[in-house]
């Protein structure tokens, strides 16, 4: 599992020119099952994303497609993750 965390490295009058083809591009990847979680980061420097169920090299090829990424407006820092300890809700997250 991953956590991606995106800085944006543009302004944002910059950044929300790529915003619905950014969204457009996380629907595709919810589609295939690969993002549990995203949303924005307070204050609005940047976003995140859960990934799951696919390699580093898979999830770097998935976030250069990303049109952030492709407008050179977002940074991204990619740390993977081995959940040991969850509520039950998310116990499914937990790999035993």
């Amino acid at each position: 599992m991953f956590i991606v965390i995106l800085t944006y490295c543009k302004p944002l009058s910059e950044v929300d020119l790529h915003v619905d083809a950014h969204i457009d591009w996380l629907k595709q990847c919810y589609d295939r099952g690969v993002f549990l979680l995203s949303g924005r980061q307070v204050p609005r420097v940047g976003g995140f994303i859960l990934a799951h169920g696919l390699s580093r090299d898979e999830l770097d090829k998935i976030l250069a497609q990303d049109p952030f990424n492709r407008a050179g407006v977002a940074e991204y820092d990619v740390k993977e993750v081995m959940p040991a300890m969850a509520d039950e809700r998310l116990a499914w997250l937990v790999q035993r």
